[in-house]
């Protein structure tokens, strides 16, 4: 693959973004324009990548980041809303800015699309991220542009703001940590810098218009996830589990007082849907080597180049 390739990436302040730039650049791709319009995040790609180009904007609204995309070979679209209240952020930021982006590709040409689902569009949740990430998802195969789509399931590494990471973080901070019901709700996390390497090889190999679910290899519940945080960090934090119904109006009683709280009740119930993904084998089909959870929980977690990193809201 032409390392001078001119990539486009909306929503590259963002977990999946932030570690793909990384990825790429160590890979040796450099012509790269990273799309956001949170000014935090987009502080922190500045701060790392002061060699690329970063233009900060709403994806929503048209503009003149729109002429970002006359010269792009590949866009690697990634912006999503992940967790609110209220359904409006959903819409506006992972509809409207899709068709906005799809609009752009088909008016110049550009020759291949990919784009970040999410396992939840195959899962039994129902909720706004999910919903929305349905129908983002159907906007891109009826595009009728050439595109891969990649779904990954819950994702953790460095600069994660949402899962993993605020969890281990909050563990540090209050004198017991709640376990919501039993706590035995399996999981398949994907190691975020795997994911990134999938993308990269799906951009060099450009399968045509396929789907492929990404799941992380290894199934672990979500206690021993938790388990496995406060080993590594060395917490002392005693784990508490609480009945899931007072969990759920605990939840629900913060996001009162939250306009975009880390975890919300609808975020509550995906984790205990009893979701359980297709595991194909991405490592043979992308040729991307798959980390062992532990492995990259410590990479994550104890990293001193980039586990200092924390993304906002």
């Amino acid at each position: 693959m032409d390392k001078s390739l001119n990539i486009v990436i909306p929503g590259a302040a963002g977990l999946v973004g932030q570690n793909l730039i990384i990825q790429l650049k160590e890979k040796g791709y450099q012509n790269i324009t990273a799309l956001d319009k949170h000014p935090e995040n987009i502080k922190v790609l500045r701060s790392l990548h002061s060699d690329i180009k970063i233009i900060e904007c709403d994806l929503a609204e048209p503009d003149d980041w729109q002429q970002e995309f006359e010269n792009a070979d590949v866009v690697l679209m990634l912006q999503a809303q992940i967790g609110s209240p209220t359904i409006e952020p959903f819409i506006r930021n992972n509809i409207t800015s899709t068709k906005n982006i799809l609009e752009l590709i088909k008016k110049h040409e550009i020759p291949y699309l990919i784009h970040i689902s999410s396992s939840v569009v195959v899962s039994l949740a129902n909720d706004f991220y999910t919903n929305s990430k349905k129908e983002q998802e159907k906007l891109v195969v009826d595009s009728g542009l050439n595109y891969c789509i990649l779904r990954p399931t819950l994702m953790f590494g460095w600069f994660d703001r949402k899962h993993l990471g605020w969890l281990s973080r909050f563990m540090e901070k209050v004198p017991f940590f709640p376990i919501p019901g039993h706590g035995r709700y399996m999981r398949q996390p994907l190691y975020e810098k795997d994911f990134c390497n999938i993308i990269i090889s799906a951009m060099e190999k450009q399968p045509k218009n396929k789907i492929y679910n990404i799941t992380g290899k290894e199934k672990i519940d979500y206690i021993d996830i938790i388990e496995t945080i406060k080993k590594i960090k060395k917490i002392k934090t005693p784990l508490i589990k609480i009945p899931y119904i007072l969990f759920y109006t605990l939840m629900a009683f913060y996001a009162l007082f939250s306009k975009n709280p880390p975890f919300t009740t609808q975020q509550l119930k995906a984790l205990i849907a009893d979701d359980v993904f297709e595991l194909i084998p991405w490592w043979e089909i992308f040729e991307v080597e798959s980390t062992p959870f532990e492995a990259a929980m410590k990479e994550t977690l104890l990293d001193e180049s980039y586990s200092k990193f924390i993304l906002k809201f």
